[in-house]
């Protein structure tokens, strides 16, 4: 099959395809925020982006859900699912496709990949026994179960006793092959102790895994043999490539790779690891198809230091989140307070106190205050300065200087709390150098160069704060730039047009006094707490 190869201006990314068994929680919300992240960083950067997001709608667990509520599987998919479409509009996602695995079109793909894979001599009959868990649609090994067969990831399941004829994946063959490319492309597997997990697993040695199940309706039917129904992975993963076909292509495999294959990044949860860093590259090699460019497994989170659950009663619904203190108030949390690979902790103080620190004491009043001093000193206009004229010594313009590349480099490494950390740094540099600088009491002097001098100084810094954060605050950057007489909208995207392109915005010293500035109002408003 002939690939068009993608060029360096395009950039698609994944979620996960989410289970819908029930309405999403705040790990899927996790994952999705970081993805709309990267997606928005790269549109900054005039790259073409399809950020593909999606529902996994088959398998044993939905059809027992659905029949425990004695409705037929497709209406219970078809009433969770405008959940995630819901929930994603409240947090401001800018997804390009959905992708439901009940889609017919799906089962095209999916029956078209089956047969490479079959005719590649890698799909065999055989028998299967084995310890298995309906909410992971996993066999485990008996090892890793916990005391009374329970599921180590879903500790309040027991795994059930299976015994029964299936199609299998000859995973084994791909051992070697597996480990060259490991090895070839040391940034496949990110973060590094994801890397690592998968070495230890792959050096075990590979196992044939299964692709099928008797006794279950809810599913795609074996190509070569109707009794099967496909397993819910060998299903699931083909997700990502139905979505790449365009709206009004038909369902070839060649017209779904045809622009955006490889996938750049697939974004998931360390959860189901194994299953897009081992298993899908082994299907890709079998089908003859180029493997992804980057499998990246984030952490799980927690709530008060504990694994959230609905035993332990300690859930946090990212609805109610978002609709109490707002899109990007969410968005910030967990990607400032979060290094994204590792688990993290959600806590209510903590996140109070975060942003009231963040986003309405440094942020939010440094452009309050700079914006009322300029209407007081300079008439309401951005100073007519030349930045050329502000020495290099200026501490606000030497880390304005070197901003931009330094965001971009943690952007594009995933490490969205590093690019907070670095923004919020010359936040913080600007509140001092104002208050260091006292342009009341130069004001008071005669020195009106000087009040001018600072105050752009500081407005120039939260403008380029503002732009450098517009893919985690849309709505705050958005407030900000129309304060600073932009009339851009962060949340706005036009095709093939870039609002504001980061080979000019991202750089210090672009404000200028042709600017209208609007009038101040604060961006973020402190929460107060009931004492």
């Amino acid at each position: 099959m002939n690939l068009v190869n993608k060029t360096e201006k395009t950039f698609a990314l994944t979620t996960p395809l989410y289970y819908v068994n029930d309405v999403p929680h705040i790990g899927s919300a996790y994952t999705t925020i970081a993805a709309d992240v990267v997606a928005r960083f790269n549109r900054l950067q005039g790259h073409q982006v399809l950020l593909i997001t999606g529902t996994d709608e088959h398998g044993q667990k939905i059809q027992r859900s659905a029949a425990n509520l004695g409705k037929p599987p497709q209406d219970f998919c078809d009433e969770i699912v405008p959940s995630f479409l819901n929930l994603w509009d409240l947090l401001d996602i800018q997804y390009d496709r959905f992708s439901r695995t009940t889609a017919p079109r799906h089962q095209a793909i999916v029956k078209e990949f089956f047969q490479r894979v079959w005719e590649n001599g890698d799909i065999y009959q055989g028998e299967q026994k084995g310890w298995y868990c309906v909410s992971c649609e996993e066999f485990k090994e008996e090892r890793d179960l916990l005391a009374d067969k329970h599921c180590p990831i879903h500790t309040n399941k027991q795994v059930e006793w299976r015994d029964e004829q299936n199609y299998f994946f000859r995973l084994s063959k791909y051992q070697t092959q597996l480990e060259e490319f490991y090895q070839s492309h040391p940034d496949f597997i990110q973060p590094v102790s994801r890397r690592n997990e998968v070495f230890n697993f792959v050096a075990q040695g590979l196992q044939d895994f299964s692709i099928s199940r008797v006794n279950l309706d809810w599913g795609f039917p074996v190509p070569v043999d109707s009794q099967h129904t496909l397993y819910v992975w060998f299903d699931a993963l083909l997700g990502y490539v139905t979505a790449l076909l365009e709206p009004d292509a038909e369902a070839t495999l060649a017209n779904a790779l045809q622009s955006w294959w490889p996938i750049n990044l697939h974004l998931i949860g360390k959860d189901i690891l194994r299953f897009h860093a081992v298993y899908w590259p082994a299907m890709l090699m079998s089908a003859g198809l180029p493997l992804p460019d980057r499998v990246f497994g984030h952490g799980f989170l927690t709530k008060d230091g504990q694994k959230m659950g609905k035993t332990l009663g300690n859930t946090l619904d990212p609805i109610t989140l978002v609709e109490n203190y707002g899109s990007d108030a969410v968005r910030y949390y967990f990607l400032k307070e979060i290094e994204f690979g590792k688990d993290g902790d959600f806590n209510e103080i903590r996140f109070i106190n975060v942003l009231n620190a963040d986003l309405a004491n440094d942020l939010g009043n440094l452009l309050n205050r700079t914006l009322n001093m300029v209407k007081k000193y300079c008439a309401s206009q951005v100073p007519a300065i030349n930045q050329s004229a502000i020495p290099i010594e200026n501490p606000l313009k030497a880390m304005g200087l070197e901003l931009g590349e330094r965001v971009k480099q943690a952007y594009t490494a995933l490490a969205f709390n590093e690019a907070c950390h670095y923004v919020l740094s010359l936040v913080q540099a600007s509140n001092k150098f104002i208050d260091d600088q006292a342009p009341w009491s130069l004001y008071k002097q005669g020195k009106q160069s000087e009040v001018e001098v600072v105050l752009y100084a500081v407005l120039e810094s939260v403008r380029l704060a503002a732009y450098l954060l517009s893919p985690i605050i849309p709505n705050i950057s958005s407030d900000i730039y129309q304060q600073l007489g932009w009339g851009i909208n962060f949340n706005e995207q036009k095709e093939g047009a870039i609002l504001a392109p980061f080979c000019t915005h991202s750089t210090w010293g672009i404000l200028s006094d042709k600017q209208i500035l609007g009038t101040p109002k604060p961006v973020f408003k402190r929460i107060e707490t009931l004492k």
